[in-house]
């Protein structure tokens, strides 16, 4: 592991030594930074999303990790003892730290899960629609004429569109949370 002080990363990223400071966190399998500013903190995410071109996840209790949060993919906040700005400003709320495992392992394999099939579902509903309007053009000619009317054509949208991701959201859990806390590798089985 890798512990790195506020002084020594404004070294870093004031002598221009940041690709140095990447190499040597690659080769660590944790890297903790203590005793920085807000801004630095934003500046270590936003230089590990532009040099590595990876997604980032940045957890933060305070106030002063609302600009880390902010500059990652997807942020976290922990609602504590420090407030609730860490919280406003993030995409998911925990009460506490240990229930980060279960927000990636299991919610993070569901939502997966959940929106592959809907994406697939949404190309499925949209082709024989257009399949539909396609050939019923043979039929009139084209002449351009609807095959049914507008008011249809919105519950058509409305009832497909509504119903499915609600019974998916509500319903579809592919694997139980016990398993996916017990198996962390089936978090990968979707990618």
């Amino acid at each position: 592991g890798l512990v790195i002080d506020g002084q020594t990363l404004n070294v870093i990223f004031q002598g221009g030594l940041e690709e140095k400071f990447l190499a040597l966190t690659k080769h660590c399998r944790s890297v903790l930074c203590c005793r920085s500013t807000p801004l630095q903190k934003s500046m270590v995410v936003k230089l590990v999303r532009r040099q590595l071109k990876v997604m980032t996840l940045s957890i933060g209790d305070g106030a002063n990790d609302v600009s880390m949060i902010q500059a990652a993919d997807v942020g976290i906040g922990i609602s504590g003892q420090e407030g609730m700005q860490a919280v406003m400003a993030s995409d998911f709320a925990i009460s506490r730290f240990k229930h980060l495992k279960k927000l990636l392992l299991v919610h993070g394999h569901w939502c997966y899960a959940r929106l592959a099939k809907m994406v697939i579902y949404f190309f499925y509903k949209n082709v024989s629609y257009v399949n539909l309007l396609f050939w019923y053009q043979f039929f009139c000619g084209f002449s351009g004429s609807t095959m049914i009317d507008y008011w249809q054509m919105i519950f058509f949208n409305l009832f497909f569109t509504s119903m499915p991701p609600l019974l998916f959201g509500i319903l579809d859990k592919d694997v139980s949370a016990e398993t996916l806390l017990g198996l962390p590798e089936l978090y990968k089985k979707g990618q």
